[in-house]
């Protein structure tokens, strides 16, 4: 059929394909409109014309045919292929080679041979008595078999195979097969039109994500065979690699075949596209590959594809057939490729001016930066999963599971890669985990200790895995069909999936650079919201910077003491009777706190640091083990039973609601003034020989009163002009408090005039909030999101309707009585995309998150700025 004979009407109704925008996805379909866009950009498409979703609903409720073309030239056949609104809404199968009749027959026979044409006349026998009256296509197959399988594949063999199928859809249908193009491609289309209306199509077409009552659009097209004599077939091709986004020339050709695409577990063999590649769809045997028969259709085909990227915006996947050397373009869909291959693809676009960069901003899914980001398990690998749990810290590691912190710093020191397994983690694992390459635990949720510290480290974790059991007394990890693992087994972590593997599947390696670093600094300089880092040490402190963050957003100070030697003399503190005891205990920590603080101000040289002052209750830093216990007594020269005895004292009921944060503060003074002094002589001494000035920023946690912040502003006020007075120097420092509880929220206004800044701690707002246990909730909360009970886990995106109201009118209070106050979100939300556009709307100044979430919350904050100003009519430069 020529161009020419497929006329556009002047209705919506039936459009050429060369109407370019007249034909719309929400109107014709995704692949008319793609097929439009491509035969506008001058690509080979076959002449077609596209049915609306409103004359294929016609169709279906018995409604006319509109007006078509009735004939084709010899040997052109014609193709029916759905187009729903979106491809991933499924369809009819398409259906081929409509339009071979009595008449043009033998023109098809002499064009491509009688074997090959009767060949096609008896798959659109089978597949039309399939479609139009549901016949079952075995009795076609079995015709083929018996009438070609006692002799050689000869022309007359074939000949009375689709004769005597004539004959068989007599027999079945009661009617013969229709002998015009009109009659087929009438039959077809209402075929296909009621199958897009069963109920059983609607419900599958809802399980994929679409409207029960969503439109199909049909094309009808030139089908371009590939089976003319010379060089023919079909095939796919891409010019980017799948993994990694590199240009590239990947892809398959069919020899003589009229479809690109093959059923699952099919095994049909293809050639490759270019010389010393592997296909992506079959492997080369002896042919030679594309690049060698039809070179100059290989380059045509490579030239399609990059046209078809510059104009659409977007790399490819073109599907193509070749007829004797000409090449014909079918099809279009985006170009496989991972997380990493989006990056790259994303950037090179821009680069090349087919996207802009705040395209190229906005195509990629933040959370995809994970795949950059950490190692990974190959997606290619095997892998045996014996459980899972919820994915609290991304990417993968393997080792030998030790059941103890100790084990694991054993086998660290040895040089031997090891998984932390443990019922849940406590202050006292962090040096183990430190040591570990990845961690499991049995309890726990998404701000459980274990998921917030692995996530600062970067260290791959799953928690809460519920289905295992940990049998510590024989040593070993038992699944839910009694499946066991002995410690010293090795296993992997997938804290990107949430699985337990057993042995050591293929990793890929993290990739920091290259178009990843280049998509980033575009939205460094597209995004108008700061990213902080949480990071409690020097070590994290490095890792934060090398990731580009805008300053430290909470540097929790509890951690500093975990070091065994400074751990001793901090339980010396908890244990002291008396103020002054306590003062001379903490006269010895005084040093360490502030060569830690030298050495984080000294790295975060220009940029904001906020510390947060003690938090957690004093019992957390004591032994459970008499043993250990006794080592304390000993060291400090007291009976085993007084050390006992005041850990017994210092015990609570409710430790999450006790004696912590600001509370410590009020009731034991001694302890925030130290730690003040710290930060300020460190301040002062890293100033001293610094261009880039620090400016600290001290945060209270855990207030809920402004008398509270005011009785601990005048003790560290004073402490300030005490140190400057005695270093004979002047320091710039802030004093703000950490929004964790409801009553802050909402008494925030009070605190501001006393506040320079106010820290939203969400994970703990979220806890007291919901009423919630951020270490128990996991247990249960896969159950809640399963059955609808909340969205999402609270703990991992922001709770919008509830906690984010209650920042809402924490900012506007807290400004409304200081315009100048700071705003800040430094909970494990920081970190999750959602959250931190929603700070971006709600006015907030920055949001500080874990080191390895820093690029995923500095793009997310580049998308956010760039919506919000298209939303508001502003332009946004990247």
């Amino acid at each position: 059929m020529k161009p020419q004979e497929i006329t556009q009407l002047a209705t919506d109704a039936v459009v050429s394909l060369d109407a370019g925008e007249a034909v719309r996805a929400e109107v014709h379909g995704s692949r008319a409109h793609m097929l439009a866009r491509l035969t506008a950009l001058g690509l080979p498409v076959p002449p077609g014309v596209a049915l609306s979703f409103d004359c294929v609903r016609q169709l279906s409720e018995g409604g006319p045919m509109p007006e078509l073309p009735t004939t084709a030239a010899p040997g052109r056949l014609l193709c029916l292929r759905p187009s729903p609104m979106e491809r991933a809404w499924g369809g009819p199968t398409a259906t081929l080679n409509i339009g071979i009749t009595r008449e043009n027959l033998p023109a098809l026979e002499e064009a491509i041979g009688v074997f090959d044409a009767r060949s096609l006349h008896g798959r659109l026998i089978s597949t039309f008595a399939l479609m139009v009256h549901g016949v079952d296509p075995e009795g076609f197959e079995a015709i083929a078999h018996k009438t070609l399988g006692s002799g050689p594949r000869e022309a007359e063999a074939m000949r009375a195979a689709t004769d005597e199928m004539l004959r068989y859809y007599a027999d079945e249908t009661d009617e013969d097969f229709p002998d015009s193009v009109s009659a087929q491609l009438e039959g077809v289309a209402r075929a296909m039109a009621r199958d897009w209306d069963r109920a059983s199509a609607r419900i599958l077409r809802q399980a994929k994500g679409g409207p029960a009552e969503g439109g199909l659009g049909l094309v009808i097209q030139e089908l371009a065979l590939g089976l003319a004599p010379g060089v023919s077939g079909a095939g796919h091709i891409q010019t980017v690699d799948a993994r990694t986004g590199a240009p590239a020339c990947d892809g398959i050709f069919l020899p003589r075949k009229q479809r690109a695409v093959t059923s699952p577990g099919s095994r049909r063999t293809g050639v490759l596209l270019a010389s010393g590649r592997r296909a992506g769809g079959g492997e080369g045997g002896e042919q030679p590959a594309l690049e060698e028969m039809c070179p100059e259709g290989l380059d045509a085909l490579r030239g399609y594809a990059e046209r078809a990227a510059e104009g659409l915006g977007d790399a490819v996947q073109l599907y193509f057939t070749i007829e004797n050397g000409e090449v014909h373009v079918v099809d279009a869909v985006p170009a496989k490729r991972n997380a990493r291959a989006s990056v790259r693809i994303a950037v090179d676009l821009a680069n090349r001016g087919a996207i802009t960069r705040e395209q190229a901003l906005l195509r990629i899914e933040p959370n995809n930066l994970i795949e950059h980001l950490h190692p990974q398990i190959d997606p290619s690998a095997a892998r045996d999963v014996w459980g899972g749990g919820l994915a609290a810290s991304p990417g993968a590691a393997t080792g030998y599971m030790v059941f103890t912190s100790e084990a694991a710093m054993q086998a660290a020191a040895q040089g031997e890669d090891t998984i932390l397994v443990r019922m849940e983690t406590g202050p006292e694992d962090v040096r183990g985990m430190h040591a570990a390459k990845g961690v499991l635990t049995i309890r726990g949720g998404m701000t459980s200790h274990a998921a917030v510290i692995a996530r600062g480290l970067g260290l791959p974790a799953v928690v809460g895995a519920s289905d295992l059991r940990l049998d510590l007394e024989n040593r070993r990890l038992v699944t839910t069909d009694s499946r066991v693992l002995h410690e010293g087994a090795l296993i992997t972590i997938d804290g990107t999936r949430g699985e337990i593997l057993a042995g050591a599947p293929k990793m890929v390696a993290p990739d920091l650079g290259g178009a990843l670093a280049e998509l980033l600094d575009w939205a460094d300089a597209a995004r108008d919201l700061d990213v902080r880092a949480n990071a409690d040490t020097p070590a994290d402190s490095r890792v934060a910077r090398d990731f580009s963050c805008d300053g430290l957003g909470l540097c929790r100070t509890e951690h500093m003491f975990f070091d065994p030697a400074r751990l001793t003399v901090m339980r010396e503190m908890i244990l002291a009777d008396t103020p002054e005891e306590r003062r001379a205990a903490l006269d010895l920590l005084l040093p360490m706190q502030r060569a830690d603080f030298e050495e984080i101000f000294a790295i975060m040289r220009g940029t904001p640091v906020t510390i947060r002052l003690l938090d957690p209750p004093l019992h957390e830093f004591l032994p459970h083990e008499e043993e250990e216990m006794a080592d304390i007594a000993a060291a400090m020269g007291i009976p085993a039973a007084q050390v006992t005895a005041r850990a017994r004292e210092l015990a609570e009921v409710n430790p999450m609601l006790g004696k912590r944060g600001v509370r410590l503060g009020v009731t034991m003074p001694e302890i925030y003034e130290t730690q003040a002094r710290a930060i300020f002589e460190a301040a002062i001494a890293v100033n001293r020989d610094s261009r880039d000035p620090v400016v600290p920023e001290v945060m209270i946690p855990l207030v809920s009163a402004y008398r509270e912040v005011e009785l601990v502003k005048q003790r560290i006020d004073a402490v300030a002009i005490a140190v400057q007075e005695e270093q004979g120097a002047t320091l710039d420092y802030s004093l703000g408090v950490m929004v964790e509880t409801p009553r802050a929220a909402l008494r925030a206004g009070d605190l501001a005039g006393v506040s320079a800044f106010l820290s939203f701690g969400t994970n703990d707002l979220t806890q007291m909030t919901y009423g919630l246990s951020r270490d128990d909730a996991g247990r249960f909360m896969r159950d809640y999101v399963n059955v609808g009970a909340f969205p999402e886990d609270p703990f991992h995106s922001l709770d919008i309707e509830g906690v984010g109201e209650l920042l809402l009118i924490a900012a506007r209070r807290g400004r409304a009585r200081n315009p100048d106050l700071k705003l800040g979100l430094c909970g494990e939300h920081g970190g999750d995309p959602s959250s931190v556009r929603f700070c971006r709307l709600a006015g907030f100044d920055y949001v500080s998150c874990s080191p390895f979430r820093v690029p995923i919350a500095r793009l997310a904050a580049a998308q956010a700025t760039i919506l919000v100003g298209n939303v508001s009519g502003d332009e946004t430069s990247a």
